[in-house]
């Protein structure tokens, strides 16, 4: 049998890991997993580690979970792949069927990808080819909002607005406009969070007065702009938004890629836009939602994006019309991956998911809110299952530490050390547990972050 060691030497001989410095694992070690359990991550030899960023942020319920497990087995036996252009399948048909059904109000169609990457380029793509085949061929811009990420390949990384992934790629990306983020983290003195979303409605609505005419549509993280920071911010924001869509005719693109699935303490984060006037319902239907990570438990890639009947409308044409939607995955609707995603459904369907999770996201915030007092922390925010701790040099300034100091690779050891699995954003230090952590569970990742921001911070 194969030592632990023997298999790092072999990964790191032959294997390029994603967004990692590879010279950094001549220090930092490489963990050879080699199965999961629940919440909890075990090594070649037998160590354990709970994995508190829930492998990316895709992992729902547990590692090895058996009922998504079962079902992929199952499908497995009959039909593993097939193409997905002129055939069609009983997953495929109903996992559309169960999303639209639980999707916002108005959204009736669902294109597959592979990956969330994928599934913006398509939103992207399928917003600036409505427009076209409506005649309206001089809309071919997009808006973003500063801090926002949705993805590495070049149409998806040209709408984000982080730094770390764009720089190096910009001289090939396509220039978006963008708008200032309603993160709350940027309240003045005595300033809330909702005021600060609608210090930005109103910015974003002189952006749109200039360039509306040129647009295709606004992609926007509801509620958390995950990659970024965990930036947070008021739910009005998203209503507000909604408004300005419909009034200057663009498209709106949510990218509930890492938010959607429970993780803020609704199905979806865009259920959480409180009514604009007292008959409306909450909640905004999106001109396209793009849903991945948790679509299949963390168990398959997939990605799905739901649009509306008007958009699909748009492309329905004869051919030679040349109104066809051009895109396409050697994967889309592969049948093991949609039956992943049924088995997640199912799990949503028969338990109380939701309602456990915010007594779970409750139990996390009481935990960490003596973290507030710590003088190099400047900001501990939560929205559901998502809290971030904001570490800063001086707290009085917020401050930063200098980026070459890595602040945060020293919380990510300790918390290592101490079998807890971190991978703090820069300085801020977040946690993304799966649904089935325990109160026991919360309490060895809680401590681990306050040991990690001490660590950080000596």
């Amino acid at each position: 049998m194969n030592s632990a060691d023997d298999f790092i030497r072999r990964d790191l001989a032959a294997i390029w890991h994603p967004c990692t410095q590879m010279h950094d694992h001549e220090t930092v070690p490489l963990l050879p997993i080699a199965r999961g359990q629940g919440a909890w991550l075990i090594d070649m030899d037998g160590r354990r580690y709970l994995d508190a960023i829930s492998s990316w942020w895709t992992n729902l319920f547990g590692h090895a979970e058996p009922r998504i497990a079962a079902a992929i087995a199952a499908q497995a036996q009959t039909l593993e792949q097939v193409i997905f252009a002129g055939f069609t399948h009983a997953p495929a048909i109903e996992l559309a069927e169960r999303l639209l059904a639980l999707a916002p109000p108005g959204l009736a169609r669902v294109f597959y990808a592979d990956n969330g990457s994928s599934a913006v380029e398509v939103a992207l793509k399928m917003s600036f080819h409505y427009w076209r085949n409506q005649g309206h061929g001089e809309r071919r811009r997009f808006i973003a909002l500063s801090g926002g990420y949705h993805g590495e390949t070049l149409g998806a990384l040209a709408v984000s607005a982080t730094g770390l992934y764009r720089e190096a790629y910009a001289p090939l990306l396509f220039e978006r406009l963008l708008a200032p983020s309603p993160d709350a983290y940027d309240c003045l003195p005595g300033e809330a969070a909702e005021s600060v979303a609608l210090r930005r409605l109103d910015a974003l609505r002189a952006l749109l007065e200039r360039h509306a005419h040129e647009v295709c549509a606004l992609i926007i993280e509801p509620l958390v702009q995950c990659a970024g920071g965990m930036r947070m911010y008021h739910a009005r924001y998203l209503g507000g938004l909604r408004a300005l869509c419909d009034q200057f005719d663009v498209h709106l693109i949510a990218d509930e890629i890492a938010v959607g699935f429970g993780r803020t303490g609704t199905l979806f984060a865009c259920e959480q836009a409180p009514p604009l006037h007292a008959s409306a319902a909450p909640g905004i239907t999106p001109d396209f939602m793009c849903l991945s990570k948790g679509l299949t438990g963390g168990f398959m890639p997939l990605a799905a994006v739901l649009t509306t009947q008007c958009v699909y409308d748009a492309f329905y044409a004869e051919y030679n019309a040349g109104k066809a939607f051009l895109h396409s995955h050697s994967y889309a609707g592969n049948p093991l991956a949609c039956r992943a995603a049924l088995a997640t459904l199912d799990i949503f369907r028969d338990e109380p998911v939701l309602e456990r999770n915010r007594a779970l996201a409750a139990y996390l915030a009481a935990r960490l809110a003596p973290l507030a007092d710590h003088p190099h922390v400047a900001e501990v925010r939560q929205t559901g299952l998502i809290a971030a701790v904001e570490v800063v040099a001086d707290k009085a300034t917020r401050t930063p530490f200098p980026a070459h100091e890595r602040r945060g690779l020293r919380a990510r050891l300790d918390a290592l050390a101490r079998g807890v699995v971190l991978r703090p954003l820069g300085e801020v230090i977040y946690t993304m547990p799966p649904y089935c952590t325990t109160l026991e569970e919360i309490d060895l990742i809680v401590d681990a972050i306050a040991s990690g921001v001490s660590v950080a911070c000596r």
